[in-house]
């Protein structure tokens, strides 16, 4: 064998397949999943889309030999809710590895709603996610990722853009959560006045148990988090909140509490039959909620952006 042939072949060995890079996971719509308005909570389907590329990212992150992993959520980079899933409907979830890096893995989600009576299929949600493979005997210790077979230089080189941007979000992230934000268990809501972000801002308090955790043992059963959220802009039909996690530890005293997640999140307001209604607009007071409701803004415009290309590619299929 050449030194050409044996350099193909150990290429080929530390690439995955294409066909092992995509899974699919489906199933039906029960009562219990409903949310108030009588569809499928949003956090279900946010749960499926987590699983399948916890499934997916663990499968490649252990597909050559070396010390075992699983692949741990390190980022939601975004997911649409395009349209509701309705109860008795079977949700389709399909996820695909759309690039690695050398410590991470990216995977792209689709989830469709069937109707079992006619068959009919639509898409429903999208999201892209990040995942870490720890050491399964040392959950500080990040292994290396093997890397994927492109089906073109420029999807490569599209993912390692995506890869910096997310990067860099990261890191801005990692700086605004250095300013702690004070957890309010029972505010005062008839001192403050209405629309104003002290108005809107809200906490819950919950002991993590067992039932909490992922198949992995993530979250940390016996950790107390507390949940804080506030509101950071609002359009004329759209509102974002700012969510931070923080999490304090039951039996470890020598550890301080410490913010485990941060995340925005956009609402719109509907009416029973499902239109958009007008938001009442956000009451800014000091320099700061200035300063969040104008990159709450810049968010808004690049989402609506990307939103309508989206909906343009779709559309040209």
């Amino acid at each position: 064998m050449s030194q050409q042939q044996q350099q193909q072949q150990q290429q080929q060995q530390h690439r995955e397949p294409a066909a092992a890079s995509a899974i699919q996971i489906s199933r039906i719509m029960r009562p219990d999943d409903a949310n108030i308005a009588g569809n499928v909570h949003g956090g279900t389907i946010l749960k499926m889309i987590e699983e399948a590329g916890a499934i997916i990212s663990t499968r490649h992150c252990n597909s050559q030999s070396g010390e075992r992993c699983i692949a741990a959520l390190a980022r939601v980079e975004r997911t649409d809710f395009l349209t509701p899933m309705c109860i008795g409907e079977v949700g389709h979830v399909s996820a695909e590895i759309t690039y690695t890096s050398k410590h991470s893995v990216e995977v792209q989600v689709d989830v469709q709603a069937e109707n079992i009576l006619t068959g009919a299929k639509r898409l429903t949600n999208r999201a892209t996610l990040w995942y870490v493979p720890l050491s399964l005997t040392n959950v500080e210790k990040v292994i290396d990722v093997p890397p994927i077979q492109y089906e073109k230089k420029e999807k490569e080189e599209e993912g390692r853009k995506r890869y910096e941007n997310q990067k860099l979000e990261r890191l801005e992230t990692k700086q605004r959560n250095g300013e702690f934000i004070i957890s309010v268990v029972n505010p005062d809501r008839q001192n403050k006045d209405p629309y104003t972000v002290g108005y809107s801002q809200s906490s819950l308090i919950h002991l993590v148990g067992p039932s909490d955790c992922t198949l992995h043992g993530y979250v940390h059963g016996g950790c107390i988090i507390t949940i804080s959220g506030h509101m950071t802009f609002t359009s004329n039909k759209s509102m974002e909140i700012e969510v931070f996690v923080d999490a304090d530890t039951l039996i470890d005293d020598t550890q301080e509490k410490y913010r485990a997640v941060s995340a925005f999140f956009t609402y719109v307001s509907l009416s029973k039959d499902g239109k958009t209604l007008p938001v009442p607009q956000l009451v800014i007071e000091t320099e700061e909620e200035k300063k969040r409701f104008t990159e709450g803004k810049g968010r808004y415009l690049q989402t609506k952006a990307k939103r309508q290309m989206n909906t343009q590619a779709l559309t040209q299929q």
